[in-house]
């Protein structure tokens, strides 16, 4: 593990203005990848020792952090984050905590997968974020409660060892451990605030599942699908398109900027595994002047194939869920969709099955990350 920002100790009291004017932070590395911590991908706090100020479940909003700075409750001051109350010591004599004192959460990954890289953000606990934090990781397969993930048998792997933190900051931890994780235990020494936090990394799902299921999206996220690269992203992230669900808002799409040229945008994915691809999705929720007004969908076999069109160029609506069965099923490795000229989508979906091949590549995979 090595930190790739670091920030220490307080940040000035909140002095009037943004309060993100002062807000410390640089740009990570690992935040290329998807967030296995994201709600919308099924991602949960489960469970926490203390959350007298603010509740633990504020740990994996989407949105950044809000400061109202005269939203007091009974409790005292509420913060959009995950705060504990004061640790003390054991009397008068000794009223300071422990060094073994701390705090704990317990996160259900969304997705599973290998993990790049973790940010503990603590935007607006300028005086009252913890000292430290820690982060162990660990393998449990089902949907194990709570007590289960706490018992004596079950291994949790360091992930970020006990490591000072800044308050009002975006704290960025590289990850290097090659394992698959299903659960966090997110650590604060010895107690104190962290408004969100975030787990970047790569999807790695159960072989076992995906071929129950037989055909599915072979280029969604939670399926281990992911963008590779994109022309634009001024508006929103290329990921939104292979979110879970329908888009419920026009961010929840990707839109680019308007082109003054004539040029067009695009989206390069790669696939869960090689897959035979026998039906493919567009839709445009919520984009109604701005979407995307033709679009086509091309596919490649392996990183040095040729691209060949498998839906050529072909009108959009606006706001509307676009369905096409393939003349005949497509295999390949990665997949591309052309917009014309600009514009957005909200989802692509490519619905198909792993190859001999692919199905193969899957359950090495899944087999060597089992840790």
């Amino acid at each position: 593990m090595t930190a790739t920002a670091s920030f220490t100790g307080d940040a000035n009291p909140y002095g009037g203005g943004d309060p993100y004017a002062d807000y410390r932070t640089t740009d990570f590395p690992f935040t290329q990848y998807a967030d296995l911590a994201d709600r919308r991908l099924g991602a949960g706090v489960i469970a926490a020792n203390d959350e007298f100020f603010a509740q633990r479940e504020n740990l994996l909003v989407p949105e950044r952090a809000e400061f109202d700075p005269e939203h007091f409750g009974h409790k005292g001051k509420i913060m959009d984050g995950w705060e504990t109350r004061r640790r003390r010591g054991a009397s008068a004599g000794h009223p300071w905590p422990t060094d073994e004192d701390h705090d704990w959460a317990l996160v259900r990954l969304g997705a599973p997968g290998v993990i790049r890289g973790i940010v503990v953000d603590t935007a607006h606990f300028r005086g009252n974020y913890p000292q430290a934090v820690s982060v162990e990781g660990t393998s449990v397969p089902g949907s194990p409660s709570p007590e289960q993930l706490l018992g004596d048998d079950v291994k949790w792997t360091t992930l970020v060892p006990r490591t000072g933190i800044g308050g009002h900051a975006a704290n960025g931890f590289a990850v290097s451990a090659e394992q698959r994780f299903t659960h966090l235990r997110v650590n604060q020494h010895p107690d104190g605030g962290i408004a969100r936090l975030r787990v970047y990394g790569e999807v790695v799902p159960d072989p076992g599942w995906l071929e129950a299921l037989g055909t599915f999206d072979v280029v969604a996220l939670e399926n281990g699908g992911r963008v590779e690269d994109a022309s634009d992203l001024f508006y929103s992230p290329a990921t939104n398109t292979i979110q879970p669900g329908r888009s419920r808002k026009m961010d929840d799409g990707w839109e680019t900027r308007r082109r003054r040229d004539r040029g067009n945008d695009w989206i390069r994915y790669r696939l869960a595994a090689q897959a035979r691809i026998r039906a493919v999705e567009i839709d445009t929720a919520y984009l109604k002047g701005n979407s995307a007004g033709w679009a086509s969908v091309s596919v490649r076999d392996g990183e040095d194939g040729e691209w060949r069109e498998i839906l050529p160029r072909t009108r959009l609506q606006p706001d509307t869920d676009h369905r096409f069965v393939l003349p005949e099923p497509a295999v390949g490795t990665h997949a591309r969709v052309d917009i014309y000229p600009d514009g957005g989508i909200s989802r692509l979906r490519l619905f198909g099955t792993p190859t001999e091949e692919g199905a193969t590549a899957l359950a090495a995979r899944h087999q060597e990350l089992a840790g």
